[in-house]
């Protein structure tokens, strides 16, 4: 990795700060780094493994020389900007939702799908922070244990909607601690001391982007097109990790000592489960952490094929950032940089 060019598109948004810290943390010997954002933060500095940066603007000319860019922004940026880093040369890897959904683009979890990277024809797009630990927790079963079906309903911090959520979050919450009146927004806009059922528009079917980004995403990365799933995502007042509440049908009973077993087994993912003396995974445990948590395994009262499990993870980490390193690494182990081919994508 330290022979890198890496860009980072988006550098000072939460997950590129993020992105930059992990770095630091596994990469020690840092890549050369190219740090890039919109021309309101161009000019910025920024210290990165004890090397002061400045943050340049994105521009059509940003990517030459650069093997990999991982861009984390809006799908419009997105749009714009990864055919252009993938003419460069370089190999993009997607936070957004812009290429995720494209056959030709592998939607990625290493320790899940890593192999579908050998195909990539230079975009690279990692899955919904929401997706992730899902995949995480069902991929081990599923080699086991035929699933048939999952419901899972999400409670998602405000950190998954970027830095301005997080600010609100703490403005609300001061000023209602407070006393203070302070603006009274619409309902469904109040997060600090609320639950709002909505994340993203919702879909002519009742469901919203957020949830059919779940559903989708999940059966390609588990290569399970048929998978029947549904979700309900929920926004709700923490800063950061997203939890979610499981039920998983199988194709035979699964007994819950079973499931913990392959779990504990599974690579990036840990059973805290210990809820005779309150331990279980909670949003502030998994802040910081790179590891998927998963506990209160049990049978599913309501199906005898059935288990019901509680996961949570940090969205900004495995969610996000630490995912699209893992890729970048997985990238070089595999000796699959350069792509096979030219991303139709890229052309268009």
């Amino acid at each position: 990795m330290k022979d890198l060019t890496i860009a980072v598109v988006g550098a000072t948004g939460a997950v590129g700060l993020e992105f930059l810290r992990i770095m630091e943390q596994r990469h020690p010997n840092l890549p050369n780094l190219k740090l890039l954002a919109s021309s309101r933060s161009a000019g910025k500095r920024m210290t990165v493994g004890g090397k002061e940066l400045v943050v340049e603007e994105t521009t059509d000319a940003s990517f030459q020389g650069v093997d990999i860019a991982f861009i984390s922004a809006s799908s419009e940026v997105s749009l714009k900007y990864a055919p252009i880093a993938v003419a460069a040369g370089a190999v993009v890897i997607d936070d957004g939702s812009a290429f995720r959904m494209e056959e030709n683009v592998p939607l990625v979890v290493p320790e899940v799908n890593g192999a579908d990277l050998e195909w990539h024809e230079g975009i690279i797009s990692i899955p919904n922070c929401s997706t992730t630990p899902l995949v995480m927790v069902a991929h081990p079963l599923n080699q086991a244990n035929t699933i048939l079906r999952m419901v899972a309903d999400t409670y998602q911090s405000v950190s998954g909607a970027g830095g301005a959520l997080i600010e609100e979050l703490r403005n609300q919450s001061r000023d209602h601690l407070d006393g203070k009146p302070g603006p009274n927004p619409p309902s469904n806009k109040r997060v600090a001391f609320n639950v709002i059922p909505q994340i993203d528009r919702f879909q002519p079917d009742g469901y919203t982007f957020e949830e059919r980004k779940m559903i989708q995403e999940t059966r390609k990365i588990m290569h399970c097109p048929g998978l029947a799933i549904s979700a309900t995502c929920v926004r709700v007042p923490v800063y950061v990790s997203h939890s979610a509440a499981v039920h998983i049908e199988f194709e035979r009973p699964m007994a819950p000592e079973e499931a913990r077993e392959l779990l504990d087994a599974m690579p990036g993912v840990k059973v805290v489960d210990d809820p005779d003396h309150g331990i279980y995974p909670m949003p502030c445990d998994a802040e910081g952490k790179d590891d998927v948590l998963v506990g209160r395994l049990r049978r599913d009262a309501s199906h005898p094929n059935g288990l019901v499990l509680w996961v949570v993870a940090d969205n900004l980490r495995k969610g996000a950032a630490l995912n699209s390193i893992q890729i970048a690494e997985e990238l070089v182990a595999r000796r699959c940089l350069k792509p096979r081919g030219k991303s139709g994508i890229a052309g268009r």
